[in-house]
C-alpha cells in the first residue's frame, strides 16, 4: 500500500494498484473538498500507467487516528519532490485545510489534458503495423463490454426537491390556463423603484448581458400587473429545449427557428443553466463559482414573456395577449454533459449519477419538448476537435489523441460498467477528444427513461443539409406551429447554414482514413442500437 501524507491527510491508494508501485505516479485533484462534503471521496487521477488510470481514491480526514490504528507509516522526502508536485500539494492542501473551491480546476477543456495523461504512454503511429494492430484490439475489447441494459430507476420528486428546494419553490405546479408556453405570476417583493437585474450572474459575468438587461430594466416596471395591492411580473420556462449534440448543427436550427414569428429564444443560445450554472460552473477551463439561482435563469426569458403578456393597459385584468409565443432554449450540453454529479451528489450508485438533468426538468416540466440534432459521431469527434483545439492541429495530432482516448475508455471498462464510464467525470476530462460525446444511444436511453418518445424529435443533420425545408417542416409540426407565408419559409429555409468549418480548418483537410476507420469501428455497435431504438437504419451511418 502506498501511502503519501499532505499535513494530516493521507491519500489511500487501493491495493489493486499494488503491483505498479514500481513505477512513478502523479496525481491531480478533480474534485472540490468542502466541509459539506467531507463524507464523500475525491476524484484524483493517477498517470503513468496504462493499467488503472481512473481509480477513486478516498482522502483520509482523520490519518492521524487511522495511521496509528493500521501501522501506516507515510513520510515524504522533500528533497525528492519535484517542484511542480510540491507546488500542487500545498495547493491541494490549502483546498482541504480552507474549504476554497473558487481557483480548483473542475472541467477544463477537452483539449487541455497534457498534465494529466502522459503522452508518452500513449503516443501511437497507426500506419505501424505493430500500433494499428494494437488500437484494433483495443476497439475490439471495448466492443466486447458494451452492453446496454440499465438498473437505474427513476429517483423519488422528495430525493430530488431535497437536493434544490430553492429550485422547486420558486417553479409553481401549474402554468397559466389559455397560452402555449409555460408561465406563470410571480409575487413581486422588490421596492418599485430597485433594479431588479441587478444581481444577475449572467450579468456579472457577460457584458452582452449587461447590455439586454439595461434594456429589461428599463421595461421592467412598465409590466408589473396589480391585483388585490400585491404586485406580479410574468415568469416563463422555455417551451422545447434543443438539447444536443455539439457540432451537430445545433446552431444552425437555432437560427433558421428564431426566424419564426411564434418562436422566441433566450437573450443568446447556450445559456448551460441545468448542467452547469446551477452548479456554479461558468467556463469549463475555472474553477466553481457561486452557483446561478433558478431566477436569473428565468430573467433570461423575460423579453419573451413581455411580449407574451402584451400591453396591460388594454388589459387589465393580466390575460395574456400573444397566447401562441412559445420560447426556446438551445444549449447543447443539456443532453449528455452531466460531468457536475461526481462533485455535488453523493456516490450512492455504484459510479454512476444519482440524478441526471433530465429528472430535474421532468419534475418541473413534464410535458416538455425536446429537439435533438445528430450527426455521424465520427465526423462530429473530427469537428469538435477542430472548433475547440487551439494550437498545433493537424490530422496527425487527432489520430495520436483518439488513440489516447480509446485506450484511456478502455482502461475504465476494465473495472466499471460501460454506462458507468460514459458518465465518468474522470475519465471524461482525461480524453483528449470527446469521444463519449458521440455515444448517443446510451442519453437517448436515459433521456426516455424519463420522457415519452412522443416528446422528443430526433434529427439527422446529413438530413438537415440536403433538404432543409423537410427538416424544418417536420420541426415546425413537432412544435405545433401554424402554417407560414411564403416570403417567411423561404427566409427560413433557404438562408445560409451557420456556424459552418473555419476556412483554416477547412485547409487541414480531412482526417486519415486509417483514424476514420478505427473510429467507425468503435461506434458501429452504438449506432446499431440507436438505429433499432429509432427504428431508422439511416442512423447507422454506413454511408455517409
Amino acid at each position: 500500500m502506498l501511502c503519501t501524507v499532505i499535513k494530516t491527510y493521507c491519500i489511500i491508494v487501493s491495493p489493486k494498484l499494488d503491483t505498479m508501485t514500481q513505477m512513478d505516479y502523479k496525481y491531480s485533484l478533480l474534485g472540490p473538498s468542502l466541509d459539506d462534503y467531507r463524507k464523500r471521496p475525491l476524484l484524483l487521477q493517477v498517470d503513468n500507467t496504462p493499467m488503472n488510470p481512473f481509480a477513486v481514491l478516498e482522502v483520509n480526514r482523520d490519518a492521524q487516528k487511522r495511521s496509528n490504528n493500521q501501522g501506516c507509516f507515510c513520510k515524504i522526502r522533500v528533497y525528492g519532490i519535484l517542484f511542480g508536485l510540491a507546488v500542487m500539494f500545498v495547493i491541494m492542501a490549502s483546498y482541504v485545510l480552507n474549504g476554497d473551491k473558487k481557483g480548483l480546476l473542475l472541467t477544463p477543456s477537452p483539449y487541455h489534458f497534457s498534465t494529466m495523461v502522459n503522452p508518452g504512454l500513449f503516443a501511437f503511429n497507426l500506419s505501424s503495423e505493430k500500433d494499428y494492430a494494437h488500437i484494433r484490439l483495443v476497439v475490439k475489447s471495448i466492443k466486447s463490454k458494451v452492453e446496454f441494459g440499465s438498473s437505474r430507476h427513476n429517483p423519488e420528486l422528495n430525493a430530488l426537491i431535497k437536493t434544490d428546494p430553492h429550485m422547486f419553490s420558486v417553479i409553481p405546479h401549474k402554468f397559466l390556463p389559455g397560452i402555449k408556453n409555460p408561465c406563470w405570476y410571480e409575487e413581486y417583493t422588490g421596492n418599485r423603484t430597485s433594479d431588479p437585474y441587478r444581481t444577475n450572474m449572467y450579468g456579472r459575468y457577460s457584458r452582452r448581458f449587461r447590455t439586454v438587461f439595461q434594456h429589461l430594466r428599463s421595461s421592467f416596471h412598465k409590466h408589473l400587473f396589480y391585483r388585490n395591492k400585491k404586485i406580479y411580473r410574468m415568469r416563463c420556462l422555455p417551451y422545447f429545449y434543443i438539447i444536443g449534440q455539439p457540432k451537430c448543427g445545433t446552431t444552425d436550427l437555432y437560427d433558421r427557428l428564431r426566424r419564426h414569428p411564434d418562436v422566441k429564444f433566450t437573450t443568446f443560445k447556450e445559456p448551460h443553466w441545468w448542467t452547469r450554472k446551477r452548479f456554479g460552473i461558468i467556463r469549463l477551463s475555472e474553477g466553481v463559482h457561486d452557483p446561478y439561482p433558478i431566477e436569473d435563469y428565468l430573467d433570461l426569458f423575460d423579453q419573451t414573456a413581455y411580449q407574451i403578456q402584451g400591453n396591460l393597459t388594454a388589459n387589465d385584468r393580466g390575460y395574456p395577449s400573444h397566447p401562441n409565443i412559445i420560447i426556446g432554449e438551445a444549449s447543447a450540453s443539456t443532453m449528455w454533459d452531466n460531468n457536475a454529479w461526481v462533485y455535488f451528489y453523493d456516490n450512492t450508485s455504484e459510479g454512476e449519477p444519482p440524478f441526471l438533468i433530465q429528472d430535474f426538468i421532468h419534475a418541473v416540466q413534464p410535458d416538455a419538448r425536446f429537439i435533438v440534432m445528430l450527426r455521424d459521431p465520427v465526423e462530429r469527434l473530427y469537428s469538435d476537435y477542430l472548433y475547440f483545439g487551439i494550437a498545433n492541429k493537424s490530422a496527425e495530432d487527432f489520430q495520436e489523441k483518439v488513440s489516447e482516448s480509446l485506450q484511456l475508455f478502455e482502461g475504465c471498462l476494465m473495472e466499471y460498467t460501460m454506462r458507468s464510464c460514459v458518465y465518468n467525470t474522470t475519465v471524461n476530462n482525461a480524453m483528449p477528444v470527446r469521444l463519449q460525446v458521440g455515444l448517443y444511444i446510451v442519453y437517448l436511453m436515459d433521456w426516455l427513461r424519463v420522457f415519452n418518445r412522443e416528446q422528443i424529435l430526433v434529427l439527422r443533420l446529413e438530413d438537415h443539409a440536403s433538404n432543409r425545408k423537410y427538416t424544418m417542416h417536420k420541426v415546425f409540426d413537432f412544435l405545433g406551429l401554424g402554417p407560414l407565408t411564403k416570403e417567411i419559409e423561404s427566409e427560413i429555409t433557404e438562408s445560409p447554414a451557420s456556424n459552418t468549418r473555419r476556412p483554416a480548418d477547412k485547409n487541414l483537410g480531412p482526417m486519415m482514413a486509417i483514424t476514420k476507420e478505427i473510429l467507425r469501428d468503435f461506434y458501429t455497435p452504438f449506432n446499431a442500437k440507436l438505429a433499432k431504438v429509432l427504428q431508422n437504419d439511416s442512423f447507422l451511418w454506413e454511408n455517409p
